[in-house]
């Protein structure tokens, strides 16, 4: 596939990264090894593993990596959902 860094797809993804980073700053401190690092993991997911599917060779093992992004993306909104009804 070649450099993941010209996707547009990935640049978005990583200033998800920075946003989620941002707001989960302000979570309450009971929530740093919980909600809040959930967030940031799966935000992270995202981003590296449509890097990691650029790096790989054939669309085979692109479109495997695309997916995974795809799932930690929905643990994202599930997980944004979730800090939303507890208003943290």
């Amino acid at each position: 596939m070649g450099d993941f860094k010209r996707l547009d797809v990935w640049r978005r993804s990583q200033k998800l990264v920075a946003t989620i980073y941002r707001l989960t700053s302000g979570f309450p401190g009971v929530e740093r090894y919980g909600l809040s690092s959930q967030m940031r993991r799966a935000s992270v997911s995202i981003a590296a593993n449509l890097a990691e599917g650029c790096g790989r060779q054939g669309d085979i093992e692109l479109r495997r990596f695309i997916r995974i992004s795809l799932g930690s993306l929905s643990e994202l909104e599930c997980d944004l959902l979730l800090a939303a009804d507890l208003i943290i």
